[in-house]
């Protein structure tokens, strides 16, 4: 499974940004999906996660009301729209895919940079 994100960027506090994750390779084998971020001196963490088929999410408590995780099946792609953002969004978000053969994978990361 190959992951790519793309969306990220400067934005004011307050603004919105949508992330994108797009999967190519054995997506067949995909159980779940997460957005994790990771800051400068910080540990990496789960922002939001979405079974693949049921399409079940859940949220980190920083993020719930404001983050929307979903995910198009069809076109093999995850989102994370993100509103009202704060300072403390700021990091380096990574997707990653977790597979039946209990195995997971990682994109490059997408820097996000909320300013005050």
């Amino acid at each position: 499974v190959e992951l790519v994100e793309s969306g990220g960027g400067l934005v004011r506090a307050g603004g919105s940004l949508r992330l994108s994750c797009a999967a190519s390779g054995s997506t067949f084998s995909i159980n779940a999906m997460a957005w994790y971020r990771q800051a400068p001196g910080t540990e990496r963490e789960l922002v939001a996660a979405i079974t693949y088929g049921g399409g079940s999410t859940d949220y980190a408590a920083s993020v719930k009301g404001r983050f929307t995780i979903s995910r198009d099946m069809a076109k093999k792609t995850m989102y994370l729209l993100m509103n009202r953002l704060k300072p403390e969004d700021t990091a380096v978000y990574f997707c990653n895919a977790y597979t039946m053969e209990k195995r997971d994978y990682w994109g490059q990361g997408t820097q996000v940079t909320v300013s005050s």
